[in-house]
């Protein structure tokens, strides 16, 4: 039997596995990666750690037109899979809070070195600084170089990311490749990534940083919303929970609806509750101003900005307050709302949402409906999950099925 000689645009996470799948399965398969190595992005997830997956894996992480198309890969090929596939490589793996999977040695380039390594011993042919800029299709599959040069294969695998990170090689080509084999893309736009706001108080509370509450409101019904490390920058606020609410903040704009940010700068008290307390505390102290009132409450920088916001002159005496002040103070340190301008580009981006349509895609082998023995895995497609792993749980998944399936005669 001769055995399909597969090729896999991309060397990336989804790239590599996609690889490493199709060659256990005895395809001769060769890796065409336009960086001169494979695996750059990874060296970059999970701040230089990778989290390369996470136990709390649901269907309810992944986002996308269709976001229930991940389902069958992510069941056939999952965690427990993913886990014992990368600890028979080596990487021991520790869990962290909220599921989230880091190798032992907590290094990104663990992750990326057995990968490399298991590349290497299964002798996948790594053909790098090529840049693949044109298929065609006839008895075999033609790729044509950027130089001019051409190759040959007789299955495919589209695996060369979105567009986040383009610093890393993911600038959107794949989408004009698929394009050019007559797929349809989802209109994309960056994910995981930090929001703008409206407001001229941020050159003020640049770098300012607290653990509370963001949540995205359409007027007073709450569409989702996450706790953790907040940040506010110049342009308007980062950190985890905000890159979490991101892409539906997106998507909302993208679609001219109307959607507020809240802030939550203190969440373990209703508003009700921090009214009391505020009454309590400035007891203590009715000598003081009321900016020297809050110092030991909220960062030090968050006052000025905040008295301002709520109209109360930061040399206020305490005694003075009226309980109206009072109850102005309490509701913007746990009900803070601020309009959405936008977000930071694809530049800054953790993943790309949008891409390849998924109807257009055989959700049980990743192949193509359109093209025979054309395939996807990973960011290329309408899939994009949650911070925490899932993105690099979506790679693995489907770059195992993709490489399972173009290796099959």
């Amino acid at each position: 039997m001769i055995m399909p000689k597969v090729l896999i645009v991309g060397g990336g996470a989804a790239g590599m596995m996609a690889a490493i799948s199709a060659k256990i399965n005895g395809a001769e398969v060769v890796v065409l990666e336009r960086n001169n190595r494979v695996g750059k992005k990874i060296l970059a997830t999970g701040n230089g750690r990778c989290n390369y997956t996470n136990i709390n894996l649901s269907i309810d992480n992944y986002h996308g037109k269709n976001p229930k198309f991940a389902y069958s890969c992510l069941s056939k090929f999952g965690v427990a899979e993913t886990l014992d596939f990368f600890e028979r490589l080596g990487i021991t793996p520790a869990i962290e809070e909220k599921g989230k999977v880091f190798p032992l040695s907590f290094q990104s380039s663990s992750v990326l070195d057995v990968l490399r390594f298991e590349l290497e011993d299964l002798g996948v042919e790594l053909l790098t600084d090529v840049f693949v800029i044109g298929i065609n299709k006839g008895e075999k599959f033609e790729f044509i170089f950027e130089d001019g040069r051409k190759v040959y294969g007789d299955k495919v695998i589209l695996a060369t990311g979105g567009c986040a990170a383009p610093n890393t090689g993911s600038d959107g080509n794949g989408y004009t490749l698929a394009k050019s084999m007559g797929h349809s893309i989802v209109e994309v736009f960056p994910g995981l990534v930090q929001l703008k706001l409206e407001g001229d108080i941020f050159k003020l509370v640049d770098g300012v940083k607290f653990v509370g509450t963001a949540g995205l409101y359409v007027g007073n019904e709450v569409i989702k919303e996450d706790r953790g490390d907040i940040l506010f920058t110049n342009y308007g606020i980062s950190g985890p929970p905000i890159l979490q609410l991101s892409r539906t903040a997106l998507e909302y704009l993208n679609n001219n609806k109307a959607i507020e940010l809240k802030v939550s700068i203190i969440d373990r008290k209703t508003e009700k509750e921090l009214f009391d307390y505020l009454i309590y505390r400035f007891g203590f102290m009715a000598k003081k101003t009321i900016e020297k009132g809050l110092i030991g409450l909220i960062n030090k920088r968050l006052i000025p900005p905040i008295l301002k916001e709520v109209n109360i002159d930061k040399n206020k005496q305490i005694a003075y307050l009226s309980n109206e002040e009072v109850r102005r103070l309490a509701n913007i340190l746990t009900d803070w709302r601020f309009n959405i301008s936008g977000s930071k580009s694809f530049k800054d981006a953790q993943v790309t949402a949008g891409g390849i349509n998924t109807d257009e895609i055989d959700s049980s082998t990743m192949e193509s409906k359109l093209v025979e023995g054309l395939y996807f895995a990973g960011e290329i497609v309408d899939i994009d999950g949650d911070c925490g792993g899932f993105n690099l749980q979506w790679a693995w998944s489907s770059g195992y099925i993709a490489g399972e399936n173009a290796s099959l005669d």
